[in-house]
């Protein structure tokens, strides 16, 4: 069995049923991706849902004043997140007549997209073949495959 074949076995008997595994939409996986920065899953959980819920697409997300943002995100600390998340939107709604950059090289171009959250965009909305490595997955294959730590990303991800 690969080492991929090995890690989707594992996860289809040990996977969590999470709101944002339901969806290609790029903007809930972006909102999500954005929330879990720093933050623990089931604690993203309501404040996903409930941001949505008001925001619910990437222009209603640009279109809001700072104050709504801020509100919103309440509670989840790091609010520099939700003024990139918006200013990412605004970007895709105003500047790219909201069409969504498909791969992760073009969706890092947005503000506050790193390589794990452009590949997990990239990823999980356009299918794009491209490694979603996050410190979980690393510390799965460096333990595995006896590597060292620090964790080479670059070597990683190859």
């Amino acid at each position: 069995m690969t080492p991929a074949e090995e890690l989707l076995t594992w996860y289809r008997r040990q996977g969590r049923d999470l709101p944002w595994r339901k969806t290609r939409d790029p903007y809930r996986i972006l909102v999500s991706e954005t929330m879990l920065q720093q933050t623990q899953v089931e604690r993203v959980i309501p404040f996903y849902e409930r941001f949505l819920l008001h925001l619910p697409t990437a222009a209603d997300c640009a279109a809001a004043d700072t104050e709504t943002l801020h509100r919103l995100w309440q509670g989840l600390g790091y609010p520099s997140r939700v003024e990139r998340l918006a200013a990412a939107c605004r970007i895709i709604v105003h500047e790219r007549q909201g069409k969504w950059p498909r791969s992760a090289e073009e969706l890092q171009t947005l503000p506050g997209l790193g390589p794990y959250t452009s590949a997990a965009v990239a990823t999980f909305a356009f299918a794009a073949v491209t490694p979603v490595v996050d410190t979980n997955i690393a510390r799965v294959y460096t333990r595995r495959d006896g590597l060292p730590l620090p964790i080479d990303r670059k070597a990683l991800q190859q």
